[in-house]
């Protein structure tokens, strides 16, 4: 092979190898997590991909839980960051004690310094349960950074959830029904035949699929319990925490930006409510996920990914 022959083939292999070493790189993307100090704590975050679209910050449920729930969305990171984190006082966070914390106003301004420690200068909010809520008061606050929200199974107001809990708990057996209401009245929630009656309303409307003992095991350990009772309550379909009285269905109208709302089929967030949601914020969309709960993630993961993903790249257009 003459030198020219030898040049051009280095320069080939060279090329091929650095095609197959960037393959590689988008396909395996390394992630980034660590722990940002906010008011009270450190809050644990964590970034997948690497891609040049906008980035989407996950706000979780509970208030108490965790972005554990949102693994499924790493399938989502191939074109864009996907930032996970969880909340204080949850997750992989600093547990808290000290109620004062314990505020929906301090977990925006939370919000607000984990966007800008990551330098987050644009993005779109994925929030889920109550992480819809602090999207929400989130955006109300700070609007020049999100350029779009997903509303998952919402909640914007106490006394909205109560009623459509009510409803769902009419279609339980009289037995089942006549244990709940015994038990509320005398506030006995650790009675174990109230916890029964709780575990058999979360298998209808919150996760219909049921996750492995390890998956059971981790969001238990991750579940910040007291955060949970405090602001909320005991149960799902019992409030007596400091969000008792929340209500903030007034403020949809006031969304600019392009929305998404996805509820289950059976969630308890229910379908006719998100609806009602819906027609309060212009040109928002609406995505009922089928056999699913409350946990569209966990129940029907590819149906509710796909929906996401769609109203993503309609935003990536918009912004292009």
């Amino acid at each position: 092979m003459n030198s020219t022959l030898r040049n051009t083939a280095s320069i080939f292999l060279g090329i091929t190898l650095i095609y197959a070493f960037n393959s590689c790189n988008k396909i395996e993307e390394k992630e980034e997590e660590g722990y940002i100090e906010v008011t009270g704590g450190k809050v644990w975050y964590q970034i997948n991909g690497k891609g040049d679209k906008t980035p989407v910050l996950l706000l979780h449920g509970g208030p108490g839980s965790s972005s554990y729930g949102f693994d499924p969305y790493k399938k989502l990171s191939n074109d864009r960051p996907i930032i996970f984190f969880d909340q204080l006082g949850s997750g992989r966070s600093d547990r808290i004690t000290d109620t004062t914390l314990m505020t929906v106003e301090r977990y925006v301004e939370e919000v607000e310094h984990v966007r800008k420690e990551l330098d987050l200068e644009k993005f779109i909010l994925h929030g889920q349960s109550w992480g819809t809520a602090l999207g929400l008061e989130y955006y109300l606050k700070y609007p020049k950074h999100v350029e779009g929200i997903i509303f998952s199974s919402p909640y914007f107001s106490t006394k909205r959830w109560i009623k459509d809990a009510n409803e769902l708990v009419k279609t339980l057996p009289d037995s089942i029904q006549s244990i709940i209401r015994t038990n509320e009245k005398n506030k006995t929630f650790s009675n174990e035949e109230y916890k029964d009656a709780v575990a058999l309303f979360y298998s209808k409307f919150l996760r219909r699929k049921e996750r492995t003992q390890a998956q059971k095991d981790t969001a238990t350990k991750y579940f910040g319990t007291n955060v949970y009772e405090y602001m909320w309550g005991p149960s799902e379909f019992t409030a007596t925490g400091t969000l008792l009285n929340y209500d903030r269905i007034d403020k949809l109208s006031e969304v600019e930006v392009p929305v998404l709302f996805i509820t289950g089929e059976y969630d308890e967030a229910r379908p006719s409510t998100v609806r009602y949601y819906q027609n309060l914020v212009p040109n928002a969309e609406f995505s009922e996920i089928s056999n699913s709960g409350h946990a569209t993630l966990n129940d029907n993961p590819e149906e509710a990914l796909s929906v996401i993903e769609k109203f993503l790249e309609k935003i990536d257009k918009i912004n292009n």
